[in-house]
């Protein structure tokens, strides 16, 4: 791997800050946290330009069950979409709020449209959809995307 050398002008208060985050996310060194920096964003910026790019993610959502229908009016939405949303999990997070975390899996323009209308929907406090990585490749005939053997038993 070549491995090309820059500087960088950045204010005191900044590499501080930087500093600490590096040292608590276990950083070998400040170009390893650039280069993840620097990765991350390329991801980000390759999937949010492409519609069609085949997408992975997590879609987090904090509500109140007990506002009306909500949880109902929810799992209508998720089922709607049954065939991008993987996954879900359920946590009571107290008496009246729920956390649910989904696995979405599909085209980006859908994915993030699942996510827009679950997040949008009224009684969610707070929603956000994380992009893993786009997939790259189509789903196998064992009905995944990555390859590996499935025994038959």
């Amino acid at each position: 791997m070549n491995l090309s050398r820059f500087g960088v002008s950045i204010e005191e208060n900044l590499l501080a800050d930087f500093d600490r985050l590096i040292e608590r996310k276990g950083y070998a060194n400040r170009s390893e946290a650039i280069r993840a920096l620097i990765r991350n964003l390329l991801l980000d910026t390759r999937v949010e330009e492409d519609p069609h790019a085949e997408v992975i993610g997590t879609l987090t959502l904090v509500y109140d069950h007990h506002a009306g229908d909500l949880s109902s009016r929810l799992t209508e939405l998720q089922h709607r979409f049954h065939e991008a949303v993987v996954s879900t999990l359920h946590v009571h997070f107290d008496e009246r709020n729920c956390l649910e975390v989904l696995v979405v899996r599909g085209r980006n323009a859908e994915v993030r449209q699942i996510s827009d209308s679950l997040i949008g929907t009224r009684g969610v406090h707070h929603g956000r959809l994380i992009i893993g990585s786009g997939l790259g490749a189509t789903a196998g005939p064992s009905g995944h995307r990555h390859h590996h053997r499935h025994e038959k038993t």
